[in-house]
């Protein structure tokens, strides 16, 4: 067993009291130990200390031989002051209240007198602060500057130039979270101002965050603008059901309508932060003025509002005797799954359902778990802060996975890992590379070969001819550089990422199971991630044609393109879509379309009107995941909980509430009165899922646990490795 490690501490005093903190710890956060609190408005305990604003100056001295203690002539800044042996603070004097008031009554001279109409009044730091600590008047009378208002940086953010107290916390999150340095301060002095470099657009993956942590209304959204005011939101706390990392937010919402979407922090997943995607992807969903609020029915060319009994006598009706299947998107929660795919399985009697919408659609046989007994999850978001070195594959990290992407950036940012990306266009992740292998479209095996040559030797015999010569041959990533990239990954536990959509390459599933071999025979650990939000939570519930709730094996049906191809051909009599739209989401657009054209019946499950409706005969109102309980799966295998924020329009209801009823109409399903107790069925039937239960769900969630004693056999990929190479 590791020894747990030591953390030096000093003694340091903080107004006449005595604690113990480690060695280096910043005042500002040694003084929340006690309860207490120095203000601040440059600091953030997420980025480098740089004392900008100087709102947090505290007096200082240490404590001398005989027992006095000798006070700093002047002031220092907490947020940049670390804590030594014998230090002794005090924030709470008259020279701190003064230089308070000073620092305040500064950063006012010419900040407009906005609150009354400012997007921040009310959940302002600066106004908190001068009304705790500032002057109760102004000595000012002189007119104040006027600048700019209302400055578009993108079309998220909003400036106000006039509001900018010139604290750099947005332009440092651009330097050290995000990555992009796509802000930066022009000109000096008075002119001062965060800007884009020549104008361009703000155009950052992650631009939202600068809103929320911008400590004045100088950076507003230009969705959110007006829309409400603090004291006039109700908050929950919610996940993100846009991407597959399970981002923690806040939905902010007015008279049961969603106004805001904001961070909530998660240690373990997305720290505070938010993709764009996730911060203002949400209000089109969750705002459509087109939404679903009743039943509806085909009679004609026309449709019919009807009471759900007709509706889901409309439904089995379609269904009875004939040839069905079942479609879903990837939106949906844990329960949601699992009520469907039992509804599939029993009442319709169809093993053809699937979630996937990629062009490459593997059957288990040929995962890599079946391959070669490696889980596809093998690293946590969190854990790849700590890791020494990470390969990133075939992947636009930042657009899929951002919150993986951000951890990857903080790993180097933070700890100097050794970051290598592999890819065959330009990526985020390439800014802050130790290598980048640049290879050409269509050789990711190719490259994979060559790299396991270098790192795995129990691979020698089946990659011996995928030299650095003959991989920059195939792929034309240069020898040395592959020679580079393998020793910056040797030795360490390094961390391997890549995503399903590697699958579309040419050779791709080669190169994704080649990937994993190499990884776990050089020491790392391998992450093939889902692309799409809850598709992880869809595979475990058996939401596939050819598996079962947790992977039990069943009698394979169709994947989506087999379902869609026969439903062009006129071979399926019903086609439900629960939560998709075909012609929106699968890569061939025509393909979908004949297949709506042609099948005899079309039941749609959603949430709004999508074109798929013009093919539909019958429509039934789905509820969006903050308008109904559920759990949700992130890619990483974390279950998190998302209690109904919202509620539903009309007679929406939840996918698995019509999924259970239409099973009760069918005399095959168990009734369920809330989401919990299909979690309970789960729990029982998925053995994985045996500690998510609702009430044993932590606020941060639960990853999965891998199953325990999986035999490895390199046979089938290495088979597919010598025979890709043996062709060449």
């Amino acid at each position: 067993m590791a020894a747990a490690v030591q953390t030096e501490t000093v003694a340091i005093t903080i107004n006449d009291i005595e604690l113990h903190v480690p060695k280096g710890e910043l005042i500002v956060e040694s003084v929340k130990r006690l309860g207490l609190e120095i203000p601040i408005f440059c600091y953030h305990p997420r980025m480098k200390p740089v004392g900008m604003c100087r709102m947090c100056l505290v007096e200082v001295g240490f404590k001398q031989p005989d027992g006095s203690v000798r006070k700093m002539p002047k002031p220092q800044a907490g947020c940049t002051l670390p804590a030594s042996e014998g230090m002794v603070v005090y924030t709470d004097t008259e020279m701190v209240h003064r230089d308070r008031k000073g620092v305040l009554e500064f950063l006012l001279i010419n900040h407009p007198l906005d609150c009354p109409i400012c997007d921040r009044g009310g959940e302002c730091p600066l106004q908190n602060n001068t009304l705790a600590y500032g002057p109760s008047t102004s000595r000012f009378l002189e007119v104040k500057r006027h600048l700019p208002k209302a400055y578009p940086l993108s079309e998220y953010v909003t400036l106000d130039l006039e509001r900018c107290i010139q604290c750099g916390r947005c332009v440092r999150f651009t330097e050290e979270i995000s990555g992009d340095s796509q802000l930066a301060f022009r000109f000096r002095g008075a002119s001062m101002q965060p800007s884009t470099f020549q104008l361009t657009d703000f155009e950052s993956r992650f631009s939202g965050n600068v809103i929320e942590i911008c400590p004045v209304g100088a950076l507003t959204s230009s969705k959110y603008r007006f829309r409400a005011r603090p004291w006039d939101l109700e908050t929950r706390p919610g996940l993100c059901t846009l991407t597959p990392c399970g981002t923690n937010v806040f939905y902010d919402y007015r008279s049961g309508r969603l106004v805001r979407i904001n961070g909530r922090t998660n240690e373990d997943v997305n720290e505070e932060w938010t993709s764009d995607t996730t911060k203002f992807g949400h209000d089109a969903l969750y705002n459509n003025p087109n939404r679903i609020q009743v039943p509806h029915v085909r009679e004609g060319e026309a449709f019919r509002a009807v009471e759900w009994s007709e509706a889901y006598a409309a439904v089995l009706g379609a269904c009875e005797g004939k040839r069905t299947a079942v479609l879903a998107g990837t939106m949906l929660s844990n329960e949601d799954y699992y009520a469907w795919q039992a509804l599939a399985r029993t009442a319709l009697a169809t093993n053809h359902l699937d979630l996937r919408w990629q062009k490459t659609l593997l059957p288990a046989s040929q995962m890599l778990k079946a391959r070669t007994g490696l889980p596809g999850v093998q690293y946590g978001i969190a854990d790849l802060e700590n890791a020494l070195a990470i390969l990133v594959f075939g992947t636009n990290l930042a657009a899929d996975q951002p919150m993986s992407y951000l951890r990857t950036r903080k790993a180097w940012f933070r700890n100097g890992a050794r970051v290598v990306v592999a890819h065959h266009e330009a990526s985020e992740a390439e800014s802050f590379a130790h290598v980048v292998l640049r290879y050409r479209p269509g050789t990711a095996a190719e490259l994979a070969a060559g790299l396991a040559n270098l790192l795995a030797p129990e691979l020698a015999d089946a990659t011996r001819i995928a030299t650095p010569e003959w991989t920059e041959a195939q792929t034309g990533v240069p020898a040395d550089r592959l020679r580079e990239a393998a020793e910056a990954l040797r030795g360490t536990e390094f961390a391997a990422i890549t995503t399903h959509g590697l699958f579309d390459e040419a050779n791709g599933v080669t190169a994704y199971q080649t990937l994993a071999l190499l990884t776990s025979h050089a020491g790392g650990k391998f992450n093939g991630l889902v692309n799409h939000a809850n598709e992880q939570g869809g595979r475990e519930m058996g939401f596939a044609p050819d598996l079962g709730p947790g992977g039990e094996a069943v009698t394979a049906g169709m994947n989506t393109a087999e379902i869609l191809q026969a439903a062009a051909k006129g071979e399926i009599d019903t086609l439900i879509l629960v939560g998709c739209d075909p012609i929106r989401d699968f890569p061939d657009t025509a393909l979908a379309t004949q297949a709506l054209e042609n099948v005899a019946n079309l039941v749609l499950v959603d949430s709004a009107q999508t074109e798929a409706c013009a093919y539909a005969s019958a429509i039934l109102p789905m509820a969006l995941p903050a308008e109904r309980d559920g759990t949700y799966t992130s890619s990483e295998r974390r279950v998190q909980r998302m209690e109904r924020i919202l509620k539903a329009p009309g007679e929406s209801k939840a996918p698995w509430q019509i999924a259970m009823e239409l099973g009760l109409r069918a005399g095959s399903s168990a009734p369920y009165f809330h989401a919990r107790d299909v979690m309970d069925a789960i729990a029982e039937q998925v053995p994985a899922y045996a500690g998510a239960r609702y009430q044993d769900i932590p606020e941060t969630g639960v990853r999965l646990a891998n199953p325990e004693g999986l035999t490895r056999s390199n046979d089938a990929v290495v088979q597919a490795l010598q025979s890709l190479l043996g062709g060449r």
